[in-house]
């Protein structure tokens, strides 16, 4: 198994959880982050005041597929996600040791 996490643009979450839903991932968790990269931040007004952020908000998901999964998933991110400009995310995999459904106990893939 495999854990995936990808940190995308927000404009995108919509975009990629439909395009993951038609490969078949069955869910998935996004959170509301901020962070910087090479993007390094962004000039803002509040107030009238002009003011620069060095984090910027992101979407990550993260979501367990199995192994034979993955390599589309992965795809799938990337290739939807993509505006070809500097501040577009990461994906990170992670091998997974085991994962258990709490309601029935399941393990491994049934588990997803």
């Amino acid at each position: 198994m495999k854990f995936i996490v990808a940190i995308i643009k927000p404009f995108k979450l919509e975009e990629v959880r439909e395009a993951l839903g038609e490969i078949g991932v069955a869910g998935l968790t996004a959170s509301e982050v901020k962070g910087f990269g090479r993007q390094k931040g962004q000039t803002e007004i509040y107030r009238g005041a002009e003011y620069t952020t060095n984090m910027l908000p992101k979407v990550k998901l993260e979501l367990a597929v199995s192994d034979a999964m993955a390599p589309s998933v992965v795809e799938t991110i990337q290739r939807v996600s993509s505006s070809e400009s500097i501040g577009d995310g990461k994906i990170f995999v992670l091998d997974v040791e085991s994962a258990v459904r709490i309601r029935t106990g399941e393990t491994g893939d049934d588990a997803l």
